[in-house]
């Protein structure tokens, strides 16, 4: 997935679209506005009135937002009309500091507009504005409209209509139906002040002041409090993001499990990191539940424990280095061998032409010793400079961990960035030309994105090939709240590349000698049913044994309120055939102290 971190920053630099607003204060009575706020909404996404310059328009303030690219307030009319596919609120736009108070009865004129968070390029929803306002103050300290209760309830269990096809899939024109959908209903509340009650953490805090909780508690629960998003048509609409109004200071620290009791109320948003947001200007009180982190048992002394784990952009000047080293030696109890994703160079983002990674990697095997864990070596091929997408400048490649008192390597030279490794034949066996080496690194399917890596181990005399991966991101992909629904994922195409690639090299390895284990692992930006896993699991050459797991526990990272598999271990027959466990470790995902926003996997099987 995209970074949570350069997201967020880039969203910080997006130049407002409107004007700056003249604001007046003035207390002498206004002329009967013509058009309501209802009339601007309409019954569809798009204001019957965009473009349109309208006068006089009146409502109490909800809320009031002086920060961010997004200055400005909310208003409400405290007369709603019948209609439930009329929202009663909206956002006005003042660019400045507003000079209005919740409470406030205002009149506005000002021009509709509709604007995309993210850019129409983003295929997100539109949000009606009033943009370059004259905003005149009628009275002050009014009642606030009750605020419209979300509840399970209220929320359809159908997530979107089908976009309509001469629209290019835009549901856009679609007449709202909110009794059936659930983005139909929170776009019908668009503006307006709603509330959710006693509501349970499903995304933890992050470093922005949002965090996810879901109206529906018993929607694909985990053991963990967390959703489980298991197919693309259970997007669970119960997820909403919340925000807040108040002191960054205020703002609960809140892991998945973790529960807002009492009342959640403020102003209903919507913007490009999640769609329909609660802009909170009370928050309940944070009530502790979540789980705690998880440790994985230690392997027998007849299985080989292999584990993948992002490591996201690990470099030497980072501060996390002890706390990963505890990680694999406590919750992951020491894997034989340990797959990296996010490896870093030596100076991590600096854009020097630095692809060596030795320092960052004896950095993390210190730490591991220090940490009461095995001395173990790496293998790694270093990338071409900047060839491999991430963070211009870091050079992420996958690296190989593994404890030499358990486990050998069986190098073979010559490997690099640009040279493929083959499959030949060696009294019966399958080995590697190479070892470590890329597997069809001049592939077109690996431009701008990492390299599989495959190398040779022997664990109590048998040959075990790993594949370590990092597939191309979902960065570009349109949200599940996106204007097309359903929405398009263009970032899969590559995936779907990348798989073939890989389960091609697969069938060579089995081809050579049918027995072989291979374990092919790591961050594949896709989930256990996805295209992508089944063109790597082919005709049966691997598995997914994410599936192993019960439904509900199929996860190792959380986005959007949603806990998803995207890093997973796949396995050739022979071990699929035998005696295995699988282990998806949940240390991160679900908490707002997270040190990588991914999970580690597990797997021990006996050669």
């Amino acid at each position: 997935m995209p970074s949570k971190s350069s997201a967020r920053l880039a969203a910080l630099t997006v130049a407002a679209v409107c004007s700056a607003a003249s604001t007046l204060v003035l207390t002498s009575p206004a002329q009967a506005d013509s058009v309501r706020i209802h009339d601007i909404q309409g019954t569809s996404r798009i204001s019957p009135y965009a473009g349109q310059q309208v006068t006089e328009v009146t409502g109490i303030v909800t809320g009031v937002r002086g920060y961010g690219s997004s200055r400005g307030f909310w208003i409400q009319d405290p007369n709603p009309d019948a209609d439930p596919a009329t929202s009663e609120g909206v956002f006005v736009f003042t660019s400045s500091a507003p000079r209005v108070a919740v409470g406030d009865s205002v009149s506005v004129s000002a021009t509709v507009t509709e604007f995309v968070p993210g850019g129409t390029s983003s295929g997100n929803q539109s949000l009606t504005e009033l943009t370059r306002p004259t905003v005149t103050v009628l009275s002050s300290g009014n009642p606030v409209p009750a605020a419209t209760t979300i509840d399970r309830r209220s929320v359809p269990a159908r997530y979107a209509p089908a976009g309509d096809p001469a629209a290019n899939g835009s549901v856009n024109a679609l007449p709202l139906r909110p009794s059936t959908y659930a983005l139909d209903r929170y776009e019908s509340l668009e503006g307006m002040n709603v509330q959710v009650t006693d509501a349970r953490v499903v995304g933890a805090t992050d470093p922005y002041t949002a965090l996810w909780v879901t109206v529906k508690p018993h929607e694909n629960r985990n053991r963990s409090g967390g959703t489980v998003y298991g197919s693309y048509g259970s997007q669970n609409t119960g997820r909403l993001q919340i925000q807040s109004l108040g002191a960054v200071a205020d703002f609960p620290k809140a892991n998945v499990g973790d529960w807002l009791t009492g009342t959640t109320a403020g102003p209903l948003d919507y913007n490009q990191f999640g769609g329909y947001t609660l802009v909170a200007n009370r928050i309940g009180a944070l009530e502790q539940g979540g789980p705690e982190r998880e440790t994985t048992r230690e392997q027998r002394r007849g299985e080989l424990a292999v584990a993948t784990y992002n490591v996201e952009n690990l470099d030497p000047s980072d501060d996390s280095f002890a706390d990963h080293a505890a990680a694999i030696v406590g919750n992951l109890s020491a894997p034989d061998i340990v797959s990296l994703e996010e490896i870093q160079d030596n100076n991590g983002a600096t854009n020097d032409g630095t692809v060596a990674a030795d320092q960052t990697l004896k950095k993390l095997t210190d730490a591991i010793v220090a940490a009461g864990g095995p001395a173990y070596e790496w293998r790694s091929i270093d990338p071409v400079n900047n060839a491999d997408g991430g963070e211009p400048g870091g050079n992420i490649r996958q690296v190989f961990l593994f404890n030499p008192e358990r486990v050998s390597f069986t190098d073979r030279a010559g490997g690099d960035a640009t040279t493929a490794t083959e499959v030949t034949k060696v009294r019966g066996k399958a080995t590697l030309t190479v070892s470590p080496g890329r597997i069809d690194p001049a592939n077109a399917a690996w431009a701008s994105s990492r390299k599989p890596l495959v190398g040779e181990f022997v664990f109590r005399g048998e040959t075990v090939f790993v594949i370590t991966n990092h597939f191309n991101s979902k960065g570009g992909d349109q949200g599940l709240t996106s204007q097309y629904q359903p929405p398009t994922r263009g970032s899969e195409t590559q995936r779907h590349q990348q798989a073939t690639a890989v389960n091609a090299f697969v069938q060579k390895l089995l081809g050579t000698q049918k027995n072989a284990d291979v374990v092919t692992l790591g961050d594949f930006n896709d989930f256990e049913f996805s295209e992508t896993v089944e063109l790597l699991e082919g005709d049966g050459e691997l598995w997914s044994a994410m599936k192993s797991l019960p439904r509900s526990e199929r996860y190792s990272y959380v986005y959007q309120g949603n806990s998803q598999a995207l890093d997973q271990i796949l396995i050739s027959p022979s071990i699929r055939r035998g005696d295995f466990t699988y282990d998806s470790v949940h240390i991160n995902a679900e908490f707002n102290d997270q040190i990588s926003d991914h999970d580690p996997q597990v797997l021990r099987f006996r050669p």
